[in-house]
């Protein structure tokens, strides 16, 4: 039989397991490993200033929120497996149109792995909630996050370097890495997750879920402590190498930082018990805090370039924190009944700080020069770090069993 020759983790169990949903981010996380240093400086080439590159990251951020925000709507009419497909099937289609390379390809295939990114993290989010009860959820992140470390150490740096070898050769890997999660996807059969495929009712408007989500003060602050924590992402992965190639430090030290960055990665169940130890609360707080901080003071410090290089690495330490601890206050909170529907508002978060982000450089150039884009994510954080004083103190802390001994 064909699967007698699979590794042990890819053979089917009849209950699909946390190790199962970390090889599909961990395979997601190689595509986009790939291609998260090197696109910025594809654009930039492609385009020629830092400003019209802040339009495009603008552009694409607004097409994907819109598309995840459909994404719900779409699972009721198609089945989640074959929504799952489609995004990965996006991947191959703008890793094709990035190959090409030309000043319309270029945006394009960002606007598709946009799309394939949002489609598949909303499916493999609605997975997790149907399978993974909640008090496994900070243990799944973190498992996720360390089948993944090994893509986003090497990814970034590899993608930068290909990228200086043969222009087409990081979309190449990439979509050799699409055809591989497609084909583990299928070999793993989650099938349509717990939910029924097809609605017994009219499907429900688009945007219908959003008022419940309004309603929920614990998922809308849930949500803005992703979607800051992204922005910070934004303004280390896009606007780092372009200060770096501005300042004369050359086009690969921000490829470079972020794979080191990236390394830490491989900490991320320690990171996970560290936090739950400390309370989510404590960890949430302490990240943001110290992340705004230190990236206020590298703006500041910019007429040093090193410096400012060296300060936004260790916020980016930070930013590691948050990726395993972060999501919790909202997926702590969400309803069994709104799965699906949940997963595409939390996973706007990406698209809402890739119009945030991108929109706020855009503004901030016509009036400061680009380190200022650092001093205003910092400010962003700090607000943040203000918000999650309103937690609850126990949030994430292991309770013990009511029918122990």
């Amino acid at each position: 039989m064909a699967t007698r020759y699979l590794p042990l983790a890819l053979k089917h169990s009849p209950t699909p397991r946390i190790e199962h949903f970390a090889i599909l981010a961990g395979l997601d996380a190689a595509i986009r490993g790939m291609l998260i240093s090197t696109m910025p400086l594809v654009v930039y080439d492609a385009l020629g200033d830092a400003q019209t590159t802040s339009v495009v990251f603008f552009i694409s951020g607004i097409v994907a929120l819109v598309w995840g925000l459909m994404v719900p709507w779409a699972t009721r009419r198609v089945p989640r497996r074959w929504a799952y497909t489609g995004g990965v099937c996006l991947y191959l289609v703008g890793n094709t149109l990035g190959a090409i390379g030309t000043t319309w390809s270029v945006p394009l295939a960002l606007m598709c792995n946009a799309m394939a990114t949002v489609t598949i993290f909303v499916c493999l989010n609605a997975y997790v909630l149907d399978y993974v009860d909640r008090g496994n959820l900070g243990r799944s992140q973190s498992v996720q996050m360390a089948y993944a470390a090994t893509a986003w150490t090497l990814g970034p740096m590899s993608g930068v370097w290909l990228y200086h070898q043969w222009a087409p050769a990081p979309f190449l890997v990439a979509g050799a890495f699409a055809l591989v999660l497609l084909v583990s996807f299928w070999v793993l059969r989650l099938g349509n997750g717990k939910q029924i495929a097809r609605a017994k009712g009219p499907a429900v408007n688009p945007l219908g879920y959003l008022g419940r989500f309004f309603s929920q003060p614990r998922l809308i602050a849930g949500w803005m402590f992703a979607v800051m924590r992204s922005c910070g992402w934004w303004v280390y992965v896009v606007y780092l190498p372009i200060f770096c190639i501005e300042a004369g430090l050359g086009d690969k030290v921000g490829g470079i930082a972020l794979s080191i960055t990236n390394a830490l990665l491989f900490a991320a169940p320690a990171l996970n018990r560290l936090g739950r130890r400390m309370s989510v609360r404590r960890s949430v707080r302490a990240a943001f805090g110290v992340c705004g901080a230190l990236f206020c003071l590298a703006g500041l410090l910019a007429f040093l370039p090193w410096a400012t290089v060296a300060l936004v690495m260790t916020a980016s330490v930070f930013l590691v924190m948050l990726d395993v601890v972060g999501g919790l206050p909202f997926l702590m909170s969400v309803k069994p009944s709104e799965r699906t529907e949940m997963s595409a508002v939390y996973s706007s978060f990406r698209d809402v700080s890739g119009i945030l982000t991108p929109g706020a450089a855009w503004l901030v150039l016509w009036v400061a020069p680009l380190p200022g884009i650092f001093i205003a994510a910092g400010v962003g954080l700090i607000a943040s770090w203000a918000v999650a004083g309103r937690l609850h103190p126990r949030l994430g802390i292991q309770r013990p069993s009511r029918g122990g001994g």
